[in-house]
């Protein structure tokens, strides 16, 4: 053996494994088997991940790898690597790196002529968009928003005008105030689809426009529990146009005269159509916004 291969030989394996947002049952085989044929297991809460393995009789010894202690792990992982270890990374549920940590590890075990092999598998992002109903073919991934409404609202005027559709995962403990800030900003036109506790036994998937999954999510506080995924429709329709209205200007307007003759001299000035400004006003069929 030459000492070029002695040295390949030596570099052991980082693997990258999904693992269920949920429900145990969509665990794949390859996962099981990598996890339980890897040295260390780089896990991003080992008490939360310890379950999992004890589900799937794996023994492997875990190393904790989160957002804290990313930076100074990361060096000492590749070390191991280095020896020859394989190690494989994952994070709370789904696929790592998703709004997760371990993008630096992953650079790193490049750069260090580490090879690194996915194990695909779950992902909340991927699954709340295939059940969306919403254009899958140009997707952004806001991951989560500011847990302060300032900074939200600045974020989603920026988002405001993209054409992809939006996919953004919010905390049950802010997604009502969230949902305001996103109506107000985007418009409560938009299409949204609304998921929750995916594939768990609470599991909520329902699509309407950002007014109604606002006030229905504001009324019933079981849906404001467990994990969620919100996909927004982009700003490639005229409900979206209605973002960009001065909304105190309309509502002014229309307690001078009546909502359909309001409706109708807005659309001559913004060129959007007076059936939904009619609608945004008056919430006919609940999808406006008060």
């Amino acid at each position: 053996m030459s000492s070029a291969d002695h040295e390949s030989s030596s570099v052991g394996h980082l693997y990258v494994v999904a693992t269920p947002i949920g429900n145990l049952d969509d665990m794949v085989p390859r996962a099981i088997s990598t996890l339980k044929s890897a040295d260390y297991i780089a896990a991003e809460d080992t008490r939360h991940s310890g379950k999992l393995l004890k589900h799937f009789g794996v023994d492997t010894p875990m190393l904790a790898y989160h957002e804290h202690n990313e930076s100074e792990r990361t060096d000492y992982l590749v070390d191991l690597l280095g020896s020859g270890n394989k190690i494989a990374l994952i994070s709370d549920a789904g696929t790592p790196l998703i709004s997760d940590p371990g993008y630096r590890l992953v650079r790193a075990a490049h750069r260090a002529g580490v090879e690194v092999t996915p194990i695909p598998g779950p992902s909340a992002m991927v699954t709340a968009l295939s059940v969306s109903g919403l254009p899958s073919d140009r997707v952004f991934f806001v991951g989560f928003l500011s847990p302060k409404s300032h900074a939200r609202r600045a974020r989603l005027e920026e988002l405001a005008r993209l054409r992809e559709t939006l996919v953004v995962y919010e905390s049950c403990h802010r997604i009502a105030d969230a949902l305001v800030d996103m109506a107000l900003k985007l418009g409560p036109l938009r299409q949204v689809a609304f998921c929750r506790e995916l594939t768990k036994t609470f599991e909520t998937v329902r699509l309407g426009s950002l007014g109604s999954i606002r006030d229905w999510v504001i009324a019933d506080a079981n849906q404001q529990r467990g994990e969620i995924v919100l996909v927004i429709e982009g700003n490639h329709s005229t409900s979206a146009l209605l973002a960009e209205v001065d909304q105190r200007w309309l509502r002014a307007l229309a307690t001078e005269m009546s909502p359909a003759r309001a409706s109708a001299l807005a659309s001559k000035v913004t060129g959007i159509r007076r059936r939904l400004l009619y609608q945004w006003l008056t919430e006919g069929d609940g999808d406006g916004v008060k």
